[in-house]
């Protein structure tokens, strides 16, 4: 099966695979944009944001040069944003120590920030025909299911044994097609839940099948446990005129959503209501001594992560005068009308759409 696995993937993605934008070209900045989005990101979602960008920044040195909010407003809604940040810092660096010319060597190309071995051997075998086995979460499902490997795939054993089969299966006349299909296999056939094994091209010798362990395989190791975490958003408001003008605070920890801007925010512990965090110290340090009043408080909001759930709720107050608040907590005063130009977390969009005030 060895000579013949290559062989049949091949023949089957030339037939079925997915005609993408990014697979009429071998430039590998598209190909690095394109890898970059699709992580963690289904292809129908990533697709239109594939297009933004490069029509943003069709090349490294446009990209290099442009300002990081305009990066991360463009991926709102993407999530994983050091992924947004990552890629901008590399285009600089490429421009800086490359002359703005994509490397060709796998090994440096992993040591750019934001790339790893999948993403390295991916622009290494598809943009400049380099054999590296490109090894996802579709590659582990299909050759797992395929070859039956029982180990943990995210454990050192099961990895080297797909790394292993990787290798040994690779197709060195066309590596980069070869990634391609076995992903587009994995991701169209060889799916996680509901697999089409009936119209398998590998249903007569997959070990899985044969064995009755679609289902669970690939295996992992524990998922680590949840974290949930009680963001509390201070929707801080000044009338003027007939303009609103609201108080916007941008993240500059090392924490999610980095370089995004937010209303400010208070983290506790546990839920709480409008008259328990007025009594907190980060809430009297934020208003001062300004007078306001409460305009509404919301329901909580939940907002998924992969390790986290965000657990929300908005306090909208009224403030009588704004240039002391704004001064003491170095917070951006905008206009409300605005905030759709500043790049902000999923959550609080989602949460403008389904409110209006």
């Amino acid at each position: 099966m060895a000579l013949d696995f290559a062989k049949h993937l091949m023949q089957w993605y030339n037939t079925n695979k997915r005609h993408l934008p990014w697979r009429l070209t071998n430039d590998p900045y598209a190909v690095w944009v394109s890898e970059i989005i699709l992580q963690q990101t289904r292809v129908d979602q990533g697709m239109a944001y594939y297009q933004r960008f490069m029509k943003a920044w069709p090349n490294v040195s446009a990209l290099a040069k442009a300002s990081e909010d305009d990066v991360l407003k463009l991926w709102q809604g993407l999530g994983y944003y050091s992924r947004a940040r990552n890629m901008h810092a590399t285009a600089k660096l490429i421009v800086q120590n490359f002359n703005g010319s994509f490397p060709s060597d796998y090994n440096t190309i992993k040591s750019l920030k934001g790339i790893g071995s999948y993403t390295a051997a991916a622009i290494a075998s598809i943009a400049f025909g380099q054999t590296f086995p490109a090894v996802d979460g579709n590659v582990q499902r299909v050759l797992s299911r395929v070859f039956g490997v029982l180990e943990a795939v995210d454990g050192k054993t099961g990895k080297k044994q797909i790394d292993d089969l990787s290798w040994q299966h690779i197709d060195n006349e066309d590596p980069g097609n070869y990634n391609q299909a076995v992903m587009e296999f994995g991701a169209l056939q060889c799916l996680p839940a509901n697999p089409q094994c009936g119209q398998c091209i590998f249903r007569e010798s997959c070990y899985a099948l044969l064995n009755g362990l679609t289902a669970s395989l690939p295996r992992k190791q524990k998922k680590p446990t949840q974290k949930i975490r009680y963001f509390n958003y201070i929707w801080m408001r000044w009338q003027s005129g007939n303009q609103s003008w609201v108080a916007l605070d941008k993240r500059l920890h090392n924490d999610i959503w980095k370089g995004l801007y937010e209303f400010p925010m208070i983290e506790t512990e546990k839920p709480v209501h409008f008259d328990e965090i007025t009594l907190l110290p980060a809430f009297q340090q934020l208003v001062q001594n300004n007078r306001f009043n409460i305009r509404a408080q919301s329901a909580p909001v939940t907002h998924q992560l992969t390790h986290q759930k965000i657990i929300a709720k908005f306090f909208h107050l009224n403030f009588e005068t704004p240039l002391d608040l704004m001064k003491e907590n170095k917070l951006s005063l905008i206009n409300q009308s605005e905030i759709g130009n500043y790049p902000i977390p999923r959550l609080i969009d989602r949460y403008l759409q389904q409110n209006e005030f």
